[in-house]
């Protein structure tokens, strides 16, 4: 930036990113935020640089980048209304970051941000993520004030392996010196859960638990999963590469950006040391997409071919209650407390569904594990469905609270009442014998055949990418066809599962064309062609569609 006279500043490169993390919507009017922060610039840079303006002195060049960061306020935590935002510059050396308010004129309800990053260049390995990214990962349900709430999802063994990535520790005890840094408050936050979860492992057992997360060498987890030399690499404006393929699992990309699940990917590797991993958990999501297809699965994570995946499913387990918690409180945010929530037994444990679009929210090997979950969804009535349940979870779950009913019959001792209805049904009281005549526990049965049936050498990377796939299936059923049927994740499955395209990788898109036709038309007015910027598992590429 250069200043020629006074009272002017000449900019000689901007690059504007509005960038949105989370949430179920991208606003009514994404374009139009995108040219109200652009026609705010003007105003942030003068702010910015006030100091230079006034007054006689020498013309200046800053050849230092310069960023402005500008923040919902309700994330920034400043406490302004929602039609203000947050200024944030870049701190001068060994000083603090300035933030002041700055008014900026966006719509009443404002919320997620629309994003327009631009995506690095592909390079032979992925970005590599800092602590600060791992940090990231929880600062959205830190924003939604959910962070306590995605915590308690998690096994006390995985939120010491965060904690240890977080500040940089291979171990840290509860109760060590304080933790300084932009860390500090999440670090605090972890200790207190591990605090809380009276940790049944001694010292020195969680330090060899979390010692392979930092210690064990990245060449180990390539070499051993044949990862090097796999990935599509093909350089800016130099090359492509243009396959052909079934295109469903490219249709699971946006809804998991809109949920905010895709973001937390990349951090949620890095945490367990596996930050190169994502193109194999894409790979591990479109098989349960399409089924054991690896031409088509490689196609969609980026790679040549698909290296097995037992060494992976393995490491990754850590990082897997995490991805589950993100994907469970973005369900339970949105479900309606008067709606019902199902059970169903599935793997030798539960699987918690949401009645509404038959969105899988949660598994868990006993009832007490899905409490929390139930509790986050207003604590609505349940309908437990007949199959392989844990002995105990009937009485479990009346012991929770759970006003549940169901066409189980009960063990002694459980205790339900039996309802006067035309087909066995039990009762904990409180919830009406119709609601089990009009719930769709059929198509329950046939989504689990498909979606969780054993297809991966690892269950719980199984059941991870299950629950994903089954959300991102959901929401494009549901915006697709929720006004005229009844959506469910296979009604999305079975109706593009055949559906081809060519797939152009670039240094920086990925571009998938589709096939002219009711399915292209029914995608693209329900909104499911919209890009999706910074796709982790292809190198921080942009995925876009078309037709033709």
């Amino acid at each position: 930036m250069n200043a020629p006279t006074v009272g002017e500043i000449t900019v000689r490169q901007c690059v504007v990113r509005v960038v949105r993390r989370g949430g179920w919507s991208w606003e009514s009017d994404p374009r139009g935020l995108v040219q109200r922060v652009l026609d705010a610039l003007p105003d942030l840079l003068a702010a910015e640089f006030d100091e230079y303006l006034t007054g006689d002195g020498p013309d200046l060049e800053i050849t230092e980048p310069v960023r402005l960061t500008v923040r919902p306020a309700a994330l920034a935590g400043s406490g302004l209304s929602s039609t203000g935002l947050v200024l944030e510059r870049a701190a001068p050396a060994g000083g603090d970051p300035v933030t002041a308010p700055v008014p900026l004129p966006v719509s009443a309800g404002f919320g997620a941000i629309p994003s327009t990053r631009e995506p690095p260049p592909f390079a032979p390995g992925l970005a590599e993520h800092s602590e600060a990214s791992v940090a990231a990962l929880f600062e959205e349900p830190a924003a939604r004030d959910e962070l306590e709430a995605l915590l308690s999802l998690l096994p006390s063994e995985t939120v010491w392996r965060y904690l240890a990535a977080v500040t940089g520790e291979s171990a840290v005890p509860a109760g060590t010196d304080p933790i300084e840094g932009p860390a500090a408050e999440l670090a605090a936050e972890l200790v207190r859960r591990l605090e809380l979860s009276r940790l049944p492992l001694t010292r020195a057992e969680l330090a060899e638990l979390v010692r392979p997360a930092r210690d064990e060498p990245a060449s180990a987890f390539v070499g051993e999963d044949v990862f090097e030399g796999t990935r599509v690499t093909t350089a800016p404006g130099t090359s492509e590469e243009t396959r052909v393929g079934p295109v469903l699992p490219f249709l699971l990309a946006g809804p998991l950006a809109r949920t905010g699940y895709l973001d937390a990917i990349g951090p949620a590797l890095s945490g367990v040391g596996l930050a190169e991993g994502a193109p194999l958990f894409a790979a591990a999501l479109a098989y349960k997409a399409l089924g054991r297809a690896p031409e088509a699965a490689a196609m969609f994570a980026g790679l040549e071919t698909v290296p097995d995946l037992t060494n992976f499913g393995r490491r990754i387990r850590p990082a897997l209650p995490v991805l589950d918690g993100v994907l469970a409180l973005s369900l339970c945010r949105g479900h309606d407390p008067a709606d019902p929530l199902l059970v169903t037994g599935v793997d030798d444990g539960l699987l918690l569904v949401d009645a509404q679009g038959l969105f899988p929210i949660a598994w868990a090997s006993a009832a007490d594990g899905l409490i929390p979950h139930w509790t986050a969804c207003g604590r609505p009535p349940v309908l437990v469905c007949d199959s392989p349940l844990p002995p105990t979870c009937l009485s479990d779950l009346d012991a929770a609270g759970v006003r549940f009913i169901t066409n189980v019959r009960p063990l002694r001792g459980d205790p339900l009442t039996r309802l006067p209805w035309h087909s066995p049904l039990w009762t904990t009281g409180g919830v009406e014998p119709r609601l089990a005549a009009e719930l769709p526990v059929a198509r329950l049965d046939d989504l689990v055949r498909a979606l969780f049936a054993p297809l991966l050498p690892d269950p719980e990377l199984e059941r991870t990418v299950g629950l994903a796939a089954s959300l991102a299936l959901g929401m494009i059923a549901w915006q697709l066809w929720r006004e005229r049927e009844t959506p469910d994740p296979l009604l999305a499955m079975t109706r593009f599962a055949d559906l081809e395209g060519t797939v152009r990788f670039t240094g920086d898109v990925v571009h998938v064309k589709l096939p002219l036709g009711r399915r292209h038309t029914d995608l693209s007015r329900g909104g499911a062609l919209a890009d999706v910027p910074n796709v982790v598992w292809l190198g921080g590429r942009t995925l876009t569609f078309s037709g033709g």
